[in-house]
């Protein structure tokens, strides 16, 4: 499976870009399904229903957000209702959303995507090693392949987590 990640798309500048480069690497390189990071989508804070609508139009597939996941009041309504967008898995139980997802290509092959957010220098969260075991377990149940958004401050973090992810997931995007 061919997949390409876009990390974070800033604000309609990057979301033309996407808009612009997208089909052609999809087309030029057989690419099975793109995900982007779209925490920033919505004028450098947030993303809102609309945007996701846009980035779908233009061939983005699956959805990954971060720290700014609740800048735009819109989306905390209609995240449940998207269900190939997911929002930092260890963030606490009960908010709106989920942490990860399976989405599936066109020819039928599924990808697991896990969004994690690191603790350094961000707001507190549970603990992303532990949250990533137990979504890994279910994610694995579903699919082999797995994409992990591992979303964070601090350089060291994001590296002792693709370190614990090591042979347990198919690819980390930090």
């Amino acid at each position: 499976m061919k997949i390409l990640f876009i990390g974070d798309i800033v604000g309609k500048p990057g979301r033309r870009t996407v808009a612009h480069w997208t089909p052609k690497l999809v087309a030029e390189h057989g690419i099975d399904l793109v995900v982007a990071n779209a925490e920033n989508a919505a004028g450098g804070l947030g993303v809102t229903p609309e945007i996701v609508q846009e980035l779908k139009s233009v061939g983005v597939h699956g959805f990954t957000l971060g720290n700014h996941t609740w800048r735009k009041r819109a989306i905390m309504a209609a995240m449940d209702g998207i269900p190939e967008m997911v929002r930092p898995a260890n963030y606490p139980d009960g908010v709106p959303g989920k942490g990860a997802t399976v989405i599936e290509a066109a020819n039928g092959q599924k990808l697991g995507i896990l969004n994690l957010i690191g603790r350094v220098y961000m707001e507190p969260v549970d603990c992303p090693f532990v949250r990533a075991d137990r979504e890994l377990k279910a994610l694995r149940a579903q699919t082999n392949t797995i994409l992990v958004d591992a979303h964070g401050e601090a350089t060291s973090e994001k590296i002792a987590l693709g370190w614990h992810l090591d042979g347990r997931c198919s690819a980390t995007a930090p």
